[in-house]
């Protein structure tokens, strides 16, 4: 198989899997360049900043801090906080990530949250180099939110609509992620513990401070049975397929 044959299905592989991502991203796009457009940054600084940064949440706290005083270690510091589960998930993609050769640099930089649930979970089809297929599913979610935030930035000035309670749609993509996620695996126990650590660390640390402790929690017991689960997935592999 020729090169431009390998990259065609790759993509042809790739673009249904993002599909439930490209109505979640057009949408909150939209309402965050309308968002960038209210608070004074044309079109061009949305397309820039939703290119360039393609952090979702971390892009409506950015306008904050662009507008705010000029602080550079706070900002440093709110970053990382916001977005430190990628630390987990980086860790995770290693060997997923090993042999992608020249894509991998924009693989990392384009691994939103989206993206990793696809890439780490999806079961790519036979014959569908995987490298290629990681890169396209990254591609497209990220030309999604690019294109949902600038036309967002265009359409600002002449649409006005209170963007309270937006945010709960990557919410519930992640729900429809999960859900389809479960569906398809026989073997649940890896859910299960993330759900009951996370629940755990909810009671224990608040809304506002569960995350990061939930995820090391989490990163650390399934890292403790991970021989014990893939033991008993492939179990249930071959029992299904004799």
């Amino acid at each position: 198989m020729n090169e431009n044959a390998t990259i065609s299905k790759a993509f042809r592989a790739a673009f249904p899997v993002t599909l439930p991502i490209l109505a979640g991203f057009m949408f909150l796009g939209v309402a965050y360049g309308v968002f960038m457009n209210v608070s004074g940054f044309g079109a061009g600084w949305t397309f820039l900043m939703s290119l360039l940064i393609f952090a979702g949440s971390m892009e409506f706290v950015a306008v904050g801090l662009l507008l705010g005083a000029f602080n550079p270690f706070g900002a440093l510091l709110l970053t990382l906080m916001v977005n430190a589960r990628h630390l987990f998930y980086g860790i995770s993609m290693l060997e997923k990530y090993k042999g992608t050769g020249w894509k991998k640099p924009y693989l990392i930089f384009g691994m939103c949250d989206e993206s990793f649930s696809i890439n780490y979970s999806a079961k790519i089809p036979e014959g569908v180099d995987r490298g290629w297929f990681m890169f396209f599913v990254t591609l497209l979610n990220h030309a999604y939110w690019v294109a949902g935030a600038t036309i967002g930035g265009m359409l600002g000035s002449f649409v006005n609509f209170d963007l309270k309670g937006l945010e709960f749609v990557m919410t519930a993509l992640f729900v429809v992620i999960f859900v389809e996620q479960w569906m398809k695996q026989k073997i649940h126990d890896s859910a299960v513990i993330g759900i009951a650590i996370s629940v755990l660390g909810l009671i224990l640390f608040g809304p506002d401070r569960f995350i990061i402790p939930s995820m090391i929690a989490i990163l650390a017991v399934l890292t403790l049975t991970r021989k014990a689960l893939e033991r008993k997935t492939a179990e249930a592999e071959e029992g299904g397929t004799a």
